[in-house]
């Protein structure tokens, strides 16, 4: 074919749809076709496709003269790293960046620039590691968080944390993403504690800092996240944190299917917080990110009379002991319940408000009834619900000698106070919500 004689519209439409790759080897044919290799909406159209980039941003945050440069500047930065591994990464981080900016960006700003290779490479000697693929690009791209005293969000410590928690009585759990030189500091106190860690590649990767300590362990070796249990200290009991079949090629740079359980499990913590399975809690005028599922199956809803009542478990991992054959798995559950607008109906009555007297509870392990419980109260609260105002929350918990389980139950109410009912008491439903070992546990 004589390409001095295709006209402009079709050459570019040729070139168009290329790859990038494609498009370079192009380039080198001929003028004309390294002129319209050479257009810079070209190499927008591929910034954007594959860096989700509108602007010619370098790695560093620099402006580049042209979107081309830009590409450029990040094939070279990243070179050394399988290109769509790369891509997949950018991608992990712009969705849990884009959820903070728009729903919680105090903790957005706590999240720290990447750091370099030769960082990467310091870090790895300092523990005598090396860090799998996904991972070494996910602290290129972000240094995990800052922990200080402008993060704090509470006199139990910051609540800012990019994974999140929950609470119960007194047990709060909130977890950051560590930067690298956190990574260096805690795994080496860690070490000096836990014989195991010195035999094995693990590095500390996640943590809570509150009053109730929970950590997060990365295999070097087999990619594999792990979170300690009640026996981290004594007997280095862990358990893995994504399912080990997804996880592969964690040190292959050739290719493009590796995944180690880092980059599966951001992916899968954005894909939580998109959908609004998870979503922020306040409390006492501050934010966090609740684990508590928000969305069926994992949450149930019932109304009875007007009183509407939600209801989902996290499970517990920290308390977890596996050597425990009646205690071996700690599930928290929370429970919201609120008024409807048009109050408490009883039999075509409406009421102005209602207020809790009595809770019943059955809890079971698979398909066994593990416990039948009738009391007073709820932590030794009554709360009194009114239309329309905010929901009461109580968050509380139990043992299972088993993985698998659920709870469902009632509370009895009074409608108008307890000191001044005005009606018979009413049973509301609390719709029967599971308590399960997940694939992906935070």
């Amino acid at each position: 074919m004589d390409l001095e004689a295709v006209g402009d519209l079709v050459l570019h439409t040729i070139i168009s749809n290329l790859t990038p790759k494609d498009t370079a080897i192009a380039a080198c044919v001929s003028n004309k076709l390294k002129s319209s290799a050479s257009e810079d909406i070209l190499w927008s159209k591929f910034c954007f496709q594959e860096l989700d980039l509108n602007e010619p941003i370098d790695p560093f945050g620099n402006l580049t003269p042209s979107f081309k440069a830009c590409y450029q500047a990040w094939r070279e930065a990243f070179s050394m790293y399988p290109w769509s591994l790369v891509m997949r990464v950018k991608r992990c981080w712009g969705r849990l960046k884009n959820w903070l900016s728009i729903n919680f960006p105090e903790a957005e700003a706590t999240l720290r620039k990447g750091v370099s290779e030769v960082e990467i490479q310091e870090s790895e000697r300092i523990l005598k590691v090396k860090f799998p693929l996904p991972t070494r690009i996910l602290y290129r791209f972000c240094d995990g968080q800052d922990f200080n005293e402008k993060s704090s969000g509470s006199a139990s410590g910051s609540l800012l944390g990019l994974i999140g928690g929950y609470s119960y009585y007194t047990h709060l759990v909130n977890v950051f993403l560590l930067p690298l030189n956190e990574v260096v500091l805690n795994t080496k106190a860690i070490i000096r504690h836990i014989r195991l860690f010195s035999k094995n590649k693990y590095v500390v990767v996640a943590a809570s800092y509150t009053e109730s300590e929970k950590f997060f362990f990365l295999n070097c070796t087999t990619g594999q996240l792990h979170v300690g249990t009640v026996n981290l200290a004594t007997e280095g009991e862990m358990i893995p944190c994504v399912p080990n079949a997804l996880i592969s090629s964690v040190h292959d740079s050739n290719g493009d299917q590796q995944q180690d359980a880092m980059l599966l499990w951001l992916e899968e913590h954005a894909r939580r917080l998109e959908n609004g399975m998870i979503k922020l809690r306040e409390e006492r005028g501050t934010r966090s990110i609740s684990l508590f599922p928000e969305e069926p199956p994992f949450c149930s809803t019932a109304i009875t009379n007007g009183v509407k009542v939600r209801a989902s478990a996290v499970f517990v991992p920290e308390i977890a002991d596996l050597q425990n054959e009646t205690t071996k798995y700690t599930f928290s559950y929370s429970i919201r319940m609120s008024l409807q607008r048009e109050g408490c109906v009883i039999n075509g009555i409406p009421f102005s408000s209602c207020q809790l007297k009595w809770r019943h509870w059955i809890i079971r392990a698979n398909d066994r009834v593990e416990s039948d419980v009738n009391g007073e109260a709820v932590i030794g609260q009554y709360p009194l619900l009114l239309p329309g105002e905010k929901e009461f929350v109580y968050e509380s918990c139990t043992p299972l000698p088993t993985s698998l389980g659920s709870v469902e139950g009632s509370f009895t109410f009074v409608p108008g106070r307890l000191a001044d009912p005005k009606g018979a008491p009413f049973e509301v439903e609390v719709a029967r919500f599971p308590l399960q070992l997940p694939d992906y546990i935070f």
